[in-house]
């Protein structure tokens, strides 16, 4: 009787513990949220980026890359609302055994409020803030229109920003112009620019990465991802 009495008070008292830590985290997160919309106003992200030279639209992009891209870095893009909590919670288990930030399970709506309204600290008030922004950012612009202003913003090393200046730097083309494999071979670059843009076998293994993540989703078949990986072009 006592055990169980004892069993009872420590799973109230660790619940009280994390409802405790939620609470501050939210507290924090909302402030953070409002100091950062202060500085960017959420509104006026899209409208901004359209106003440069080098913007690409969605209907520019091939399929092939759009699919590549949801495949490999948030492929419940389509349906979540701004943040995966499948994502999240494999992230945190993940973090938790590691005891470290190893894994953020971040959506793409996410990243978009991390490069443009936050920094890049890893701490629990930013990720707190990180996912207001992301509902927020999902309440103002289409699904198509986030995915613009993500693959209109991310970096690709050897300092090219967006999609439009990677595909002009590395393969001297339009993105609509890219072929399955550099569609592919630009979609994994972001995961780790200054590494994937100057090695290339490291950024050949990144592109197997994302062609399986690819036939894991049914976006291809092992045969399509094979056939793309034979089709390598010159790359800079």
């Amino acid at each position: 009787m006592k055990h169980t009495y004892i069993k009872k008070l420590f799973f109230r008292l660790t619940g009280l513990c994390l409802l405790m830590i939620l609470l501050i985290a939210t507290f924090f997160g909302i402030k953070g949220y409002q100091q950062a919309i202060q500085q960017t106003s959420i509104e006026d992200i899209l409208p901004t980026l359209q106003k440069q030279d080098t913007f690409t639209h969605y209907e520019d992009l091939p399929q092939i890359y759009i699919d590549a891209v949801i495949s490999v870095e948030d492929k419940r893009f389509e349906t979540h609302h701004g943040i995966d909590l499948l994502a999240i919670s494999r992230a945190a288990w993940h973090d938790v055994l590691a005891r470290s930030f190893i894994e953020g399970g971040s959506t793409i709506t996410q990243q978009i409020a991390k490069n443009e309204l936050f920094t890049q600290e890893k701490h629990i008030e930013r990720k707190f803030a990180e996912i207001f922004a992301a509902f927020a950012l999902e309440s103002q612009y289409s699904k198509q229109e986030l995915f613009e202003i993500y693959v209109n913003t991310i970096y690709f090393g050897q300092g090219y920003h967006g999609i439009y200046e990677a595909a002009q730097g590395y393969f001297q083309k339009t993105p609509d112009q890219l072929n399955d494999y550099e569609a592919i071979m630009l979609a994994g670059i972001p995961n780790a620019p200054s590494i994937y843009s100057i090695d290339q076998q490291l950024a050949q293994k990144r592109m197997q990465v994302v062609l399986q993540r690819m036939v894991n989703c049914h976006k291809l078949t092992e045969q399509e991802a094979q056939e793309i990986l034979k089709k390598r072009p010159q790359y800079n």
